[in-house]
């Protein structure tokens, strides 16, 4: 059961927090090139495309942490360090992507935001990406890892 879970939680970080990585990183200069361009039709579905990703993959990425869990679970790992920092991480991402990312997005989709906002989203995203590139390298290099890694 333990192969399971974590094959599914691996899984799962692929498909959903991989797509909302790399749209969260082309919005801002899709919202620039929308904003600099306002009759640009094109760019503009192009913002509210990687939006879109963002939102539905976000809420698709429940399931890292929770299958996640559950395979601490099986595996008997959930009071280790790393696993507590991880999951800490994991809210901190979390947190970033729903309070700062998100709101920000929406406000450039509905037009009503500047070159600033791209600007200040931009900087969300790096911290948001930044904090799952952490949590991927803890799970990789774990410390007490039985791999011999």
């Amino acid at each position: 059961m333990t192969k399971f879970l974590l094959a599914v939680h691996v899984l799962a970080a692929i498909v959903a927090i991989g797509p909302v990585t790399v749209a969260a990183s082309m919005f801002p200069p899709a919202a620039r090139r929308a904003l600099a361009a306002p009759d640009d039709v094109r760019a503009s579905e192009t913002v509210r495309l990687l939006h879109r990703i963002c939102q539905v993959y976000a809420a698709v990425g429940i399931a890292v942490p929770v299958f996640g869990f559950a395979t601490a679970g099986a595996m008997g790992v959930t009071g280790d360090a790393w696993l507590i920092v991880s999951m800490v991480l994991t809210v901190l991402a979390a947190g970033v992507l729903l309070v700062l990312v998100l709101p920000r997005q929406e406000v450039l989709v509905e037009g009503r935001g500047a070159r600033e906002t791209t600007v200040r989203l931009a900087m969300f995203t790096g911290v948001f990406n930044l904090l799952w590139a952490t949590v991927t390298i803890l799970m990789i290099i774990r410390p007490g890892s039985t791999t011999g890694a």
